[in-house]
């Protein structure tokens, strides 16, 4: 009979041979290779979230499965980065599959929240109370090949968004766009105008969360090829007039900080940045560009289809899970119904947006 334990361990005390087995578990899956679900982000999290934790699942000491959380107060759980990660999971050899409250139990959980599960990810896909659309552009076939069906789907689109670029070249001058931007003034000034997008549209500010900074700029100077950040500028007289700073594997890039400088706004920056980006990340061997869950009238344009995702969260029985179901399933309750009327949701986008404007003044 063969011999399982748990060991819970912080992400810095995994050692390369761990990482190995991690990505070659991965490897065998059949989901995309998406970078937050990469040990190189659990670890670059580890640094800046003193709670994360990586259950390693042995048999007979082998590893069959990784398991990367954060442990907060009475034991409440959360994935990887929660708040900032785009897929969320572990890593499981094909064919295991361990009972997911005996896992709580071995991490010392009381409950583990999610709000981005991957898809394939069945070991939690019964505790899922959401179903969300995540949507992807396919670069598998070359920009060339998008670029046609893009503009076959959206012509005027496409169009309008070229014109706005020679508009903003003849206006402004010359427009120059750098894919992998290692200037850490770009990645400042990205940073500034997306809090300001945040408070101005009366949402959180990330990056008023120092961990959250810190992490972006760890990533920003990683070289790990598996999962490092990738800085994308758009100049116009040699000033950045938008910029995104996102997270990629060799073939997946997941988008994930985009804004651009007000300003410039006329010109629809951010859309003629995503238009090169998608151009520069093909031919960098890019397959799949992720655009993530959040609802934006542009990913509709760009899109080829959707991925499923998932939000919800395993609760064990006692204290712990009782107090998170007490002060989170209402949150998540209130959110499923406001999405799910589309009036509702666009009032509630205005009125967060007014606010915004309110505290600005």
């Amino acid at each position: 009979m063969s011999e399982k334990r748990i060991d819970v361990v912080r992400p810095g005390e995994l050692g390369a041979d761990d990482r190995k087995m991690w990505r070659e578990i991965r490897a065998a899956s059949a989901a995309p290779a998406n970078p937050f679900m990469d040990p190189a982000f659990t670890a670059a999290v580890g640094r800046v979230r003193p709670g994360a934790r990586v259950a390693v699942l042995r048999e007979d000491g082998f590893p069959i499965g990784y398991f990367p959380h954060e442990r907060g107060l009475a034991g409440r759980g959360r994935a990887i980065g929660l708040g900032v990660s785009d897929s969320q999971g572990m890593a499981l050899r094909v064919g295991v599959r361990p009972d997911v409250h005996a896992l709580l139990r071995a991490c010392a959980l009381s409950s583990w929240e999610f709000d981005s599960l991957e898809a394939g990810q069945d070991l939690f896909l019964p505790h899922a109370t959401e179903e969300l659309a995540s949507p992807v552009v396919d670069l598998g076939d070359g920009y060339e090949r998008y670029a046609q069906d893009l503009r076959r789907s959206s012509p005027g689109f496409v169009k309008q968004t070229l014109a706005k670029e020679r508009k903003l070249a003849r206006q402004v001058g010359e427009v120059r766009f750098v894919y992998d931007d290692p200037d850490p003034g770009a990645l400042r000034a990205l940073m500034r105008w997306k809090s300001a997008q945040y408070r101005r549209t009366g949402r959180r500010d990330r990056f008023a969360q120092a961990w959250i900074t810190r992490l972006v700029e760890l990533l920003a100077r990683s070289d790990d090829p598996e999962c490092r950040g990738v800085l994308s500028v758009l100049y116009a007289a040699g000033r950045p007039v938008a910029a995104h700073f996102g997270l990629r594997s060799p073939t997946v890039l997941s988008w994930w900080f985009p804004a651009y400088d007000r300003a410039y706004g006329k010109y629809s920056p951010g859309l003629l940045l995503l238009l090169r980006m998608l151009d520069a990340a093909a031919a960098d061997g890019i397959e799949l560009v992720d655009l993530g869950s959040g609802p934006a009238r542009y990913k509709e344009s760009f899109k080829t289809r959707d991925l499923r995702v998932n939000a919800g969260a395993v609760v064990g029985p006692g204290p712990g899970g009782a107090l998170y179901r007490l002060g989170r399933e209402p949150v998540r309750a209130a959110r499923r119904f406001v999405r799910d009327r589309p009036g509702l949701a666009r009032a509630a986008a205005r009125t967060l947006e007014e606010l915004g404007r309110l505290r600005e003044r």
